[in-house]
């Protein structure tokens, strides 16, 4: 069974900025970014232990064509999305 995905308002917001960013370089860019988001969140849906532990309990997965990371815990029959953030930012964010 398909574990549920949640989003925290912090990875919303780390998406929306991204998807906005991508627009601006190019038009549709931003709509491909979140078409690999949503490929990325079908995978953690189905084999959220495929990524390895991180730090502490945050696992994370990376976007193939984009580079962004996406940190998460597994709690129960959720995915618990934290952060979805580019991987020069990633190194000092704040995870909690």
């Amino acid at each position: 069974m398909p574990y549920s995905i949640v989003i925290r308002p912090e990875a919303e917001r780390d998406l929306s900025a991204a998807s906005i960013w991508y627009n601006e370089q190019r038009k549709g860019l931003g709509h491909e970014f979140l078409d690999e988001i949503a490929a990325v969140m079908r995978i953690l849906a189905n084999e959220p232990r495929l990524s390895a532990f991180y730090y502490r309990e945050f696992r994370r997965i990376l976007l193939h064509r984009f580079p962004y990371k996406i940190f998460y815990q597994i709690k129960g029959s959720r995915v618990i999305v934290f952060r979805v953030l580019h991987a020069k930012q990633a190194h000092s964010i704040r995870l909690r």
